[in-house]
């Protein structure tokens, strides 16, 4: 079953100062590989990472992540406006190209919870063949801001931005991302579909 789809390596990056010393339980770690192994079809082998509110720290570990080989990497946390919410800058650090979009449908979607979405400032680039994203911090609203808004009767209202993750992820060279779409529907121009396989 698994040989119908390629392979990719995700990059999840959990940034906490108080996680990472052990004064709580992570939580955004587990959340985003739980959504991501719900939505996609794809084997996938996570690369974890932990690590404190520090630019420099996060910046390397994104390096490292791009360098082992990940198509997709994700951040939680980091990206209010206190002092030590640095996940935007070290992401723009190492960035080859930004890309605007993902942050202003993340601002969207989470507009429709709280008011204080417009103090979120997260970004999305482009390093080398992966694309990197900074997610909220909160295990609801990462699924909220993955998987977008529905409606009672399960129609999409707002889309969410992993729709466009799998094309993007195309357009730059890598794996041919494939998701299960009562969780999530890949939108691609019809002429970027691939037949299923075996």
């Amino acid at each position: 079953m698994s040989d119908a789809f390629d392979p990719v390596v995700i990059g999840i990056v959990s940034v906490s100062d108080r996680a990472s010393s052990g004064v709580y339980q992570d939580q955004g770690l587990p959340a985003l590989q739980d959504w991501l192994t719900r939505a996609l079809k794809n084997p996938i082998r996570f690369e974890p990472r932990l690590i404190p509110d520090e630019q420099e720290r996060i910046s390397a570990a994104l390096v490292e992540l791009v360098d082992a080989g990940c198509s997709l990497v994700l951040t939680t946390g980091g990206t209010g406006p206190a002092p030590r919410d640095v996940t935007p800058e070290a992401t723009l650090a190492v960035a080859d190209r930004v890309m605007p979009g993902f942050g202003e449908q993340m601002r969207q979607i989470s507009l429709a919870f709280v008011p204080t979405a417009i103090l979120s400032r997260q970004v999305a680039v482009i390093r080398g063949k992966s694309l990197i994203v900074n997610l909220p911090g909160q295990p609801k609203a990462i699924a909220e801001t993955l998987e977008g808004l529905k409606a009672p009767d399960g129609t999409q209202k707002v889309p969410g931005i992993f729709a466009a993750v799998p094309y993007c992820i195309d357009l730059i060279g890598g794996p041919y991302l494939e998701t299960h779409e009562a969780v999530c529907k890949a939108f691609r121009p019809k002429s970027a579909v691939r037949p299923p396989r075996g």
